[in-house]
């Protein structure tokens, strides 16, 4: 069995064009193109030679058609600044993870979908409304990767190999999904889950979301409005704050330096000369490149951890998830390594995050016991 789309994706996922992969296996050009068109089928130990230069499972070129994400449906950032290649490796990466997550999905009840679709409101606006129907207040937002989940939002890491692309967001069948870099510092990691937000609150029903500027800083307003809420800035006294109040102040949203001190100059507390000099400042400082100072630890998900173990108790391996998805272990750990829950500096109670919801194991097969909650 062979399904010449696979082949397609799978190079694809490995960031190789044809030539490149004609390159590492040997085959030529024309052989491998007449594979992907299905005006030829490789014999089995050319397909071993395949899946082993595309790092799959042979199963991988022989199960079910596949296609990347649709790219017109990605929020992709800074779009010009990423080449044909890194996309579509990205979008494949993507499609593997929805997968991933809709195999969870046929087994646990996870939280439904809760996220306002906003698209005629100001980012400002669209963020206090989300806020008040999450039931946030004005409180600084402790674990928004919780939050995330909590309303629905399937959150993965990208894999290595993607980060380029920074972080983007997608519905598939109604379901948002965001997948997230880890190798940037933990503040910026929290903007970026709180960038994609805004693209599904403010953007999921525009035909290209993402493609267009003016979207970009939007979904980074959004982000602004929703971690340093207004009153909570305001609150602070951080009027005419010099660089040192900032690096103080932005422990308090977990954001960094450079952010808040952008939204201070949005909320008119910074005049644009007091802004440029504290910008400078923070330059000079390494908090342009990096976050000195910075949160310790990342981030963490909440739901896949509690899945995984729930797997666990059920003597269901990785590589069972594997096999049914005929990808790697390997391929599959890249979706959320990284992830494991964390505790953020200083402890405390986690406000921004209610009572965590039950999950229940619902599908069994001859490879699980019973059903139960974990």
């Amino acid at each position: 069995m062979f399904t010449p789309s696979r082949l397609t994706f799978a190079r694809k996922r490995r960031s190789m064009t044809v030539t490149k992969l004609a390159t590492v296996t040997g085959v030529s050009r024309e052989t491998l193109s007449a594979y992907e068109n299905g005006r030829s089928l490789p014999q089995a130990p050319m397909l071993a030679a395949l899946a082993r230069a595309l790092n799959v499972p042979a199963a991988f070129l022989a199960a079910e058609e596949i296609a990347p994400l649709d790219e017109t449906a990605v929020s992709f950032r800074s779009l010009s600044k990423r080449s044909a290649t890194q996309r579509n490796a990205a979008l494949a990466a993507g499609r593997l993870g929805v997968d991933f997550m809709k195999w969870v999905d046929e087994r646990f009840t996870l939280p439904q979908p809760d996220v306002p679709t906003l698209p005629d409101h100001s980012p400002e606006i669209a963020a206090d409304i989300v806020r008040a129907r999450w039931g946030l207040g004005n409180q600084p937002v402790s674990r928004i990767i919780h939050l995330l989940e909590y309303h629905g939002v399937r959150v993965l890491c990208l894999p290595t190999e993607c980060e380029t692309i920074d972080a983007f967001s997608v519905e598939v069948d109604s379901i948002p999904h965001v997948f997230l870099s880890n190798s940037k510092t933990p503040e910026r990691i929290r903007f970026d889950a709180a960038h994609e937000l805004g693209h599904l609150v403010l953007h999921s029903e525009h035909r290209e979301p993402g493609s267009d500027k003016t979207d970009e800083e939007a979904a980074n307003a959004f982000a602004a409005a929703f971690l340093m809420p207004g009153p909570s800035i305001l609150a602070e006294g951080l009027h005419n704050a010099d660089a040192e109040l900032i690096v103080r102040a932005k422990r308090i949203w977990n954001v960094s330096a450079m952010a808040l001190a952008r939204r201070l100059n949005e909320l008119d507390l910074l005049t644009e000369w007091r802004y440029r000099d504290a910008c400078v400042q923070l330059a000079r400082q390494g908090f342009r490149k990096s976050e000195p100072d910075g949160m310790e630890i990342r981030e963490g998900s909440r739901l896949l951890p509690k899945v995984l173990a729930a797997l666990r108790s059920e003597r269901i391996p990785l590589s069972t998830i594997a096999t049914d998805l005929a990808i790697s272990v390997d391929e599959l750990r890249s979706y959320f390594v990284g992830l494991a829950p964390t505790l953020l500096r200083g402890g405390g109670t986690d406000l921004s995050t209610p009572t965590r919801p039950a999950l229940h194991l619902i599908k069994t097969d001859s490879r699980t016991a019973t059903t139960r909650r974990a």
